[in-house]
């Protein structure tokens, strides 16, 4: 196993594994593929893209708490995938209500 890279599962199996290297922005490569994830504003203030993720990440931000608290409050796997900065192997599935 690569330290360097890590393994973005899709709880949909319909999805395969992807490997992207450590630190990059998720949605930069969501984005090019053929996504199971919407993707509207990339900012991290419209909330198109939040998903529930399992694993460890670092925590949102004060902005991206904010815009959760709106769309899944209480929800501690919910996530703005367009904000989630790569640091260990995750696994998502889509949010919803």
């Amino acid at each position: 196993m690569n330290h360097n890279q890590c393994n973005i599962k899709f709880r949909n199996p319909k999805f395969s594994t992807i490997i992207l290297e450590k630190n990059q922005l998720l949605s930069e490569y969501l984005t090019i593929q053929n996504s199971p994830v919407l993707f509207g504003c990339r900012t991290g203030i419209c909330g198109t893209c939040v998903v529930r993720v399992k694993g460890n990440i670092s925590p949102p931000s004060d902005d991206e708490k904010e815009v959760l608290a709106v769309i899944a409050d209480g929800d501690m796997e919910a996530r703005l995938a367009c904000q989630i900065d790569l640091t260990n192997d995750i696994e998502i599935d889509i949010f919803e209500l």
